[in-house]
């Protein structure tokens, strides 16, 4: 007798967790889908004049401004750097990805027998929660992995500050300079979340400053590191709102071709939804 019910209950949890998977796939191909409306990219010649004038300014700032900065920054007073120091942890990416990924499982794992109202409200956050996620992850995942092939060394790994010490493919933190990843992160972040919820672009973009002046404060990084981060997280960013506009996920495209968010669920919904969610 005391078998079916084990039984059953077991029964339960491989379908929730059958619906569950079901769930993440469906997600998953909406997401890959091939775009409902073309978005206008920019002309190769603004593309091909943009990365020449990235590489002019990146060269200019390792000639005039790299090493100048880094022996200015070891300067500093104290109580500043220390100021700083405790500040610049909180352009790891970790502070993003890990409470997004969370929210994502978690909607992943939720009953598939909901009210509509209460699905179409979850079904709106996930996706914004998938947006920020990738627009985020995506770019910091490229620095990652660039930065080691590209093996800037750090301000003063050498000894004495160089902007050209380079050692390819070291595959070291010693030698993992360039671009920055906390810069890139901070930026990401800024676009993304501004892109969601354009009231917050002044407070994010103070965020993401500060951020970058704080890799060069604790000599972290160069300010070339920083400006490349800068540059990776924002148009990392971009590329992923436009990836999800094209399919309609989280942004429209009006007739003049402009980007917008759609709305969000209220507060007062999230909070309705929130109690639904409790009362199961």
């Amino acid at each position: 007798m005391s078998e079916a019910p084990q039984m059953s209950r077991a029964d339960g949890r491989t379908g929730w967790l059958r619906r569950s998977f079901g769930r993440t796939e469906a997600a998953i191909r909406h997401l890959i889908e091939p775009p409902r409306r073309r978005v206008a990219l920019p002309s190769p010649g603004f593309m091909i004049a943009a990365a020449a004038s990235f590489v002019v300014l990146m060269l200019l700032m390792m000639v005039l401004i790299d090493v100048p900065a880094i022996v200015a920054a070891r300067t500093l007073p104290t109580f500043l750097r220390q100021l700083f120091g405790a500040i610049t942890d909180f352009g790891k990416s970790g502070w993003f990805l890990f409470p997004l990924g969370i929210v994502l499982i978690v909607m992943a794992l939720l009953p598939p027998d909901l009210p509509r109202r209460v699905q179409l409200t979850l079904a709106a956050i996930s996706v914004r929660a998938g947006f920020l996620f990738l627009a985020i992850g995506v770019p910091g995942l490229f620095t990652a992995i660039v930065k080691r092939i590209i093996g800037r060394a750090r301000p003063f790994v050498g000894g004495a500050p160089d902007a050209f010490l380079y050692h390819p493919f070291a595959w070291s933190p010693a030698y993992a300079s360039l671009p920055s990843g906390h810069a890139t992160t901070a930026f990401a972040a800024a676009v993304a979340i501004g892109a969601l919820w354009p009231r917050a672009r002044t407070a994010m973009w103070i965020y993401a400053g500060v951020i970058l002046i704080s890799r060069v404060v604790v000599t972290a990084h160069h300010p070339s590191d920083v400006f490349a981060g800068a540059v990776v997280g924002t148009v990392g960013a971009l590329m992923v709102r436009t990836y999800f506009a094209a399919r309609g996920l989280a942004f429209g495209i009006t007739p003049g071709g402009v980007i917008r968010p759609f709305a969000g669920p209220s507060r007062r919904r999230i909070k309705a939804v929130a109690r639904a969610l409790l009362a199961e």
